[in-house]
């Protein structure tokens, strides 16, 4: 059985969509063994509905040094699950090729600093993309910078918005998302 850690900083949704393929068997071989967020968010109750460890540890310059302070050593993935916190770069090496992240756009477009939930959206409405998605990728020290393991992209039409954006988008990570892990797990 694979121990997979979910870092979030909101309302979990894509925490949930974990959490459902694990129960179904569509992620195979594996469990969430520690939720950690880096602030009060409905994530954590998620954790709690399901008996899952969790942990708060507070946004700050600490925060990576926190993090590897419980971070089980038997830890075959983690995984950022609209997690908006920087890690710092030698936790990032210290886990390499063992973390993972969801962005809401086809990287290496509209990544990096700043690109974020509506901010990316915003951003593609207004250079008037023909398409967006998402890309699950590896964490490295650079921002959105890692290879890409699965993305999956649809049209962009004239009527969208940015929040229509966000909703497509939505529906496409609960796709891409259990995919890409059980590929990163080998299953």
């Amino acid at each position: 059985m694979k121990n997979i850690v979910v870092l979030v900083s909101g309302s979990g949704t894509n925490l949930q969509r974990i959490l459902d393929t694990i129960d179904n068997g569509e992620i195979q071989n594996a469990k969430v063994s520690l939720i950690v967020a880096d602030r009060e968010c409905y994530g954590l109750e998620r954790a709690k509905n399901h008996h899952i460890e969790n942990v708060l540890i507070p946004r700050g310059k600490n925060f990576s040094s926190e993090l590897s302070k419980v971070i089980p050593e038997n830890t075959d993935l983690i995984v950022l699950a609209g997690f908006l916190s920087i890690l710092k770069p030698e936790f990032c090496e210290n886990w390499n090729g063992k973390i993972i992240n969801i962005h809401p756009a086809l990287l290496p477009k509209y990544g990096g600093k700043g690109m974020w939930g509506m901010n990316v959206h915003n951003a593609i409405i207004e250079a008037k993309e023909k398409e967006s998605g998402a890309t699950v990728h590896f964490v490295t020290p650079g921002i959105d910078e890692g290879q890409a393991i699965l993305q999956k992209s649809f049209e962009v039409t004239e009527n969208d918005t940015p929040e229509t954006l966000a909703q497509k988008v939505h529906l496409v990570e609960y796709e891409i998302f259990p995919i890409a892990i059980n590929k990163v797990l080998g299953n």
